[in-house]
């Protein structure tokens, strides 16, 4: 069985015409889980919902819009997931979830960045304190309003003071960036639509990734919206999980001299 987790800063969810393109769009990639961006919409109700996905084994839990601003949704199928404990926080939305067929319990973290440095440490408290909340595998997918390498804007010449703490953070947590395949940026805009940048990704712990198996992340193509889907995809691994060295473990005070000692004594 495949997990597709698709993630989309839809710039508004608010018009019917809009939210019917979006609809279509997800019914197309028959995804186990979305989470969308920026609806701008408040309250958020099953009517909306159900114009935003298809099936009636929908479930879902949001941040509503501040007035017309920000908003974010998660959606997935009850036959494939059960949820079992959700977290609000004020730029994410965390759903601890169990998958059907196996029983693996895993978290979902769905983020809208802010812009503004203030807030941005926010988030990166936020992210400590789900960590600190749960240790089940982990998966971030959204719209984090910042790039985290010079290479993913494309007239980016030097590394921002907030791109090295987004780094650190991404650090301290032990996640993963995955490569993106099918495109180098998330989004364009500015005069001409001449800027391009990655916004736009799914951050995984290593534990997330030995329950899956295959896993790819790619960028689809954009109905609407300046920002293009992002598509997490991955089969559920049965089977034992096999080995994955980390480099965090090189940090760990006398971790080469154990390193050292085991393949002197063979391994005992």
């Amino acid at each position: 069985m495949k997990l597709k987790i698709l993630s989309w800063n839809v710039k508004g969810a608010n018009e019917s015409s809009k939210r019917k393109v979006i609809k279509t769009f997800m019914r197309n990639q028959k995804v186990d889980l979305f989470c969308i961006q920026e609806t701008k919409i408040q309250p958020m109700s099953d009517i909306i919902v159900k114009s935003l996905g298809s099936g009636r084994f929908l479930d879902w839990r949001a941040l509503d819009a501040e007035g017309a601003a920000g908003g974010l949704l998660i959606c997935w199928d009850k036959r494939t997931l059960e949820i079992l404990e959700w977290e609000e926080g004020q730029f994410s939305l965390s759903c601890r979830f169990k998958n059907v067929e196996d029983g693996v319990v895993w978290v979902f973290t769905g983020v809208y960045g802010p812009f503004t440095r203030i807030e941005r440490d926010s988030l990166w408290e936020e992210f400590g304190a789900i960590r600190g909340l749960w240790e089940d595998p982990w998966c971030l997918g959204g719209d984090f309003n910042i790039t985290l390498l010079q290479r993913e804007r494309n007239s980016q010449r030097r590394l921002t003071s907030v791109m090295r703490r987004f780094a650190e953070t991404v650090d301290e947590l032990g996640l993963m960036d995955l490569p993106l395949q099918g495109g180098e940026f998330t989004w364009s805009g500015g005069l001409n639509n001449q800027s391009w940048a990655r916004l736009d990704r799914f951050l995984v712990t290593p534990s997330w990734l030995d329950q899956f198996c295959g896993v790819v992340q790619s960028r689809l193509p954009r109905p609407v919206s300046d920002h293009f889907p992002v598509l997490l995809m991955g089969g559920i691994r049965r089977g034992p999980i096999p080995f994955r060295f980390e480099n965090m473990w090189l940090k760990v005070e006398g971790f080469k001299d154990l390193i050292l000692s085991w393949w002197r004594g063979g391994g005992d």
